[in-house]
């Protein structure tokens, strides 16, 4: 029984981290696209200044957060099963979030691309018995 739950509370581990990894990609996105300003690098009698407005730096900050946890789930799951699962759910929320958010324009190819890219993950994820 123990070893039953020691792997749900592996699994559930999992998928927070899954789910930590997504909010922290489309929030470092959506910040830095918010704060609208890459970073300016100067470099003025020999002293390096690097400017960037806060907004900016928290989305900096956040993508950098997912990028190392995206190389902790690299090592936990197989790379052909978790780079589809999470740039597929990334691409289909950043999608909604340029809508709602920034309000782009949506084209019928990228909803079509979209549910490409569900129905994709969700085969992917099909188990067979």
């Amino acid at each position: 029984m123990e070893g039953i739950v020691e792997k749900r509370r592996k699994n559930i581990m999992q998928f927070i981290l899954i789910g930590v990894y997504i909010i922290l990609t489309i929030s470092g996105l959506t910040l830095m696209k918010v704060g609208g300003n890459s970073g300016a690098l100067a470099i003025e009698n020999g002293n390096m200044n690097f400017n960037i407005s806060l907004i900016s730096f928290a989305g900096l900050f956040c993508y950098l957060c997912s990028f190392l946890l995206f190389t902790r789930l690299v090592v936990m799951f197989d790379l052909s099963y978790i780079m589809p699962l999470t740039t597929g759910i990334v691409q289909v929320i950043t999608l909604v979030v340029s809508k709602v958010v920034f309000k782009e324009n949506l084209t019928w190819q990228a909803i079509i691309g979209a549910s490409l890219v569900i129905i994709g993950v969700l085969i992917m994820n099909w188990k067979r018995d």
